[in-house]
């Protein structure tokens, strides 16, 4: 899509929303103020059964990447979740982009790394597979930066004055649209979905705020799995593995019967998540750009 005036590099300005949507962001000036928290249980059976089947053809593949894979097949389908709001306007995300912090290794006193991954809406789980690894093994070498590392090192060098005029200044420009591509790019906080294994660290999920700062929309936390007893129809106990996914999200990009929908789509993939095997067979677009 030609980029018109209004744009941004990193979004295109949404011209046919709804009114009271566009005013929304003058009444809740930050995500804070429109945070809204959701929850979701998931049923590990078929899930489980495709790590296997994944893992026996060789892929290093968890449960993070269902999840990731998941989400970015329903913004092919629900492309309104992945708006931002950012200098109070509304924008379409012209990306599928998640910021992940990884450990170098497991050892406490290793210093975390944040990532910034990009996917296609046509992407399957074998491609979220590659990408995910990709990054997280180019990343885990622990004598190593990687470009978000430098820029954060480089601002904490900083006297504490200076600091807040450099966050001024990038929250100012990011307002206008004007901050620069690379600081866009390599910024964890200009993607629109943050997502945490805290079951990694062997914790169960947890509500993450989102980040103020940047163009962020939706926190994802999941942790370690549980068990939940269930009586058959034939009086038997039945027990099921679960996983609790809790997420927060920005309320103000979209109304709450779209985001009622992509919930209920997040969650039949979820129950049915061998449709990841194959890319969509359409990718819809925001129809009010």
């Amino acid at each position: 899509m030609k980029r018109r005036f209004g744009d941004r590099k990193d979004g295109y300005r949404l011209r046919k929303a709804d009114p009271f949507f566009r005013i929304i962001p003058y009444l809740m000036p930050t995500r804070n103020d429109a945070h809204v928290f959701l929850e979701q249980r998931i049923y590990l059976e078929k899930t489980e059964k495709l790590i296997r089947k994944l893992r026996k053809e060789g892929l290093r593949v968890g449960f993070l990447h269902i999840v990731i894979a998941t989400m970015v097949r329903v913004i092919s389908q629900k492309p309104k979740i992945n708006r931002f709001v950012v200098g109070r306007k509304i924008y379409a995300r012209k990306d599928i982009s998640f910021s992940l912090v990884i450990k170098k290794d497991m050892k406490e006193d290793t210093e975390e790394t944040t990532i910034k991954m990009f996917f296609e809406p046509t992407d399957t789980i074998y491609d979220v597979v590659e990408k995910v690894n990709k990054e997280v093994d180019k990343n885990k070498n622990v004598e190593k930066e990687n470009n978000t590392d430098k820029a954060a090192k480089f601002i904490t060098y900083m006297p504490g004055f200076m600091i807040r005029a450099t966050l001024w200044v990038i929250r100012l420009l990011d307002n206008r649209g004007r901050l620069p591509k690379f600081l866009v790019d390599l910024s964890p906080f200009h993607s629109g979905i943050w997502i945490t294994d805290l079951g990694s660290l062997g914790i169960k999920s947890a509500f993450h705020h989102i980040f103020n700062l940047g163009t962020n929309t939706m926190f994802i936390a999941f942790g370690t799995k549980s068990k939940e007893q269930f009586i058959d129809s034939d009086n038997k106990v039945i027990i099921k593995r679960a996983m609790d996914v809790k997420i927060a999200v920005d309320e103000r990009i979209v109304d709450g019967a779209h985001f009622a929908n992509a919930i209920r789509l997040s969650q039949s993939i979820m129950k049915h998540p061998e449709v990841l095997l194959t890319p969509p067979e359409e990718v819809f677009v925001d129809n009010e750009i």
